[in-house]
């Protein structure tokens, strides 16, 4: 892996994909982020996001390392420029990362301080509002969320909590899991389905009393929007998935960072940005999004989970670089590999005229 040089402009790997498996996963999302900023350049009101998505992590630098132990090189991100456009995929993917990442490393702290507390997974929703009017239920929500954690019958229970934004565009309902995601013809480029993603950390005796059913969340929801219907409240005991071998508890603590790696995703997921984006109702329907969205805070945190994650506002470039890197591997020397991502090609390739 180490044999990379820049001997008459050959390389042993000439993308990045081949040269780290790790790091394959930057084509993919820069592709996107492509796909994302061409919509951008159709409309003159975005097209300030068009410009900044094209400098997005355009160049990659990278630095060469070794693992003490194993002797095995490794490279590690150095220098990336991210355009923090709410809807790039590249900047959302980053972020989300590193909400990961500091909630991983604040885990172990939280577990010691409250041992016997258990996790449970909770999706809020609403009905669906015309994209015109996303904004205003977004606030809605919000002020009604403030309203649910003040609820003695929340209070006495939950201890921390993590809750997350997503807009999706309304879609057909799915027998399972597995069956095919079909958007609802009628609705789909006129209305958003925005809802929460939230983990509570609960007492240890929230199972024995206190103990909340899912028709109990459904009332408690109901009232806090003030609404004459039952919005649709989905919750579940973060637990192993079934035939799960426990040692130690290790399952249950995958099954936990698992339920937080889907609490911590995107604000809105490429699928749904790009859906049928040759159709002018749909690229509207995404533009409206940008609208109703902007300046808005899709993440926050309470209890004893507050700190675990950062404002996205405070989150800095060079957080986004560092997050996800190896710090089990020492830098051998101040060489740096730069690649540079080619739309024709789609791909990073490396670039010997970023090289010394």
């Amino acid at each position: 892996m180490e044999n990379i040089g820049n001997k008459k402009n050959k390389v042993k790997y000439e993308n990045l994909a081949d040269r780290s498996d790790k790091d394959q996963i930057w084509d993919h999302h820069r592709k996107e982020t492509d796909l994302v900023s061409v919509l951008y350049e159709q409309e003159q009101e975005f097209y300030r996001y068009f410009e900044r998505m094209e400098d997005c992590s355009g160049r990659l630098e990278f630095s060469q390392l070794v693992n003490k132990d194993t002797g095995e090189m490794k490279i590690k991100l150095k220098s990336a420029h991210f355009c923090r456009v709410r809807h790039c995929p590249v900047c959302q993917w980053r972020k989300s990362l590193l909400w990961k990442a500091l909630m991983y490393q604040s885990y172990p702290a939280i577990r010691a301080e409250h041992p016997k507390h258990r996790f449970i997974f909770l999706t809020l929703t609403i009905k669906n509002p015309h994209i015109t009017e996303l904004r205003s239920t977004l606030k809605h929500m919000n002020e009604s969320w403030k309203r649910l954690i003040n609820r003695k019958e929340f209070m006495a229970v939950c201890d921390g909590w993590i809750r997350t934004t997503e807009v999706a565009r309304p879609k057909l309902p799915r027998e399972n899991k597995k069956s095919k995601i079909v958007y609802c013809p009628k609705t789909k480029n006129t209305h958003a389905h925005p809802h929460f993603h939230i983990i509570l950390m609960v007492k240890p005796s929230y199972f024995s009393h206190g103990y909340l059913k899912q028709s109990d969340w459904v009332r408690l929801w109901r009232e806090c929007l003030d609404v004459d219907y039952d919005p649709v409240v989905d919750v579940r005991t973060v637990k192993p998935k079934k035939g799960g071998h426990v040692v130690d508890g290790m399952e249950l603590e995958e099954a936990i960072k698992s339920s937080i790696a889907e609490t911590l995703k995107y604000a809105t997921k490429p699928d749904e940005i790009l859906h049928d984006c040759e159709n002018p109702e749909s690229r509207e329907w995404f533009y409206e999004l940008t609208r109703q969205t902007h300046k808005l805070r899709f993440v926050a945190s309470g209890g004893a989970l507050k700190n675990a994650i950062k404002d996205e506002k405070k989150i800095t470039n060079q957080e986004m670089i560092q997050t996800g890197n190896d710090d089990e591997v020492q830098q051998t020397d101040e060489k740096r590999l730069n690649f540079t991502y080619y739309r024709n090609k789609k791909k990073y390739v490396y670039n010997p005229n970023f090289n010394e």
